[in-house]
């Protein structure tokens, strides 16, 4: 217990004023500053203390590095499906590109070949496209992209670079119907080109011909090809219509059953050619042998 008029001693000793150190530290800074800027003596002193702190700011730096890494890698991952995205895309477009230029291809090599068959047989006639088959399932009818407008009727022939295919028998104002050859209401009028033996050609409405009205011993081989006779006066004479592919002799009937295949792409091309209908030959003048005319003639001689 103090006495009275006494203060007990400090419990700790306190040092200098805080003001005394404030000013001791500053003028401290300004020497060192003051000193370093002129004569560099502190550059080993940071150097040193630049080497024993790396560590530690490597190691607080981690946590900031591992989660910039993180969002870049989301990020790389969302760019790197959307480059796949649109990878995809491009690959889709150049198949697509590529298929429709095969297609063209496919076309243009039709085209020139049903151009050079144009050319060789002296015909005229117009390219066009097959867009449906006719929806009666029990006939062989397609329909092509050209009509009344552009010159169409009933009756021309159809060909493709192959053979015959049909012929139309119907027009439309911008569409035609056709008949293919394998119709069963279809008949060419054709002959075999390796010894021109004539006969009918029939459609079998299976995809295959029917040679049909030729005896037993006719001279017809398998692999014969048949050609147009032009005895119709429909058909061009010559041009390629079926293959002979079977032929079985039955003495109990009085006629050979002759099975052959279009040679035509019957069931496979979008291109066709339309043949323009044949001009029938003029007839030669025919003399009228009637009495009166005969009478006339002879007071005319004498």
């Amino acid at each position: 217990m103090s006495a009275i008029g006494h203060e007990p001693p400090p419990f700790f000793n306190r040092g200098p004023a805080p003001l005394v150190r404030l000013l001791f530290f500053v003028a401290a800074s300004i020497v060192l500053m003051v000193a370093d800027l002129r004569f560099h003596t502190l550059e080993w002193t940071r150097l040193t203390v630049a080497t024993l702190v790396w560590p530690i700011q490597r190691t607080a730096w981690l946590p900031i590095k591992a989660a910039d890494n993180i969002g870049h890698y989301f990020i790389r991952q969302s760019d790197l499906q959307a480059e796949n995205e649109s990878l995809q895309q491009e690959r889709m477009k150049a198949a697509k590109l590529l298929l429709r230029q095969r297609h063209l291809e496919d076309e243009n090599q039709r085209l020139r070949v049903l151009l050079d068959m144009k050319m060789r047989q002296s015909i005229n006639g117009q390219i066009a496209e097959i867009i449906y088959a006719a929806r009666d399932p029990f006939s062989r009818h397609v329909i092509i992209d050209k009509g009344l407008q552009q010159g169409i009727q009933a009756g021309q022939v159809i060909v493709d670079e192959h053979g015959v295919m049909g012929q139309v028998i119907r027009s439309f104002a911008r569409t035609a119907e056709v008949s293919l050859l394998t119709d069963k209401r279809q008949a060419i009028p054709v002959q075999v080109q390796r010894n021109g033996l004539r006969s009918v050609l029939f459609g079998a409405g299976n995809g295959r011909l029917e040679l049909r009205f030729l005896s037993t011993d006719a001279d017809v081989q398998v692999g014969d090809i048949l050609v147009t006779s032009g005895l119709d006066g429909i058909y061009l004479a010559g041009l390629p219509v079926a293959k002979v592919t079977k032929i079985d002799h039955d003495n109990t009937y009085i006629f050979a059953r002759i099975t052959c295949d279009p040679v035509a792409g019957i069931e496979h091309h979008g291109l066709v050619l339309v043949l323009d209908s044949r001009t029938p030959l003029p007839l030669p003048p025919i003399e009228d042998l009637s009495p009166e005319k005969s009478k006339h003639g002879r007071k005319e001689k004498r």
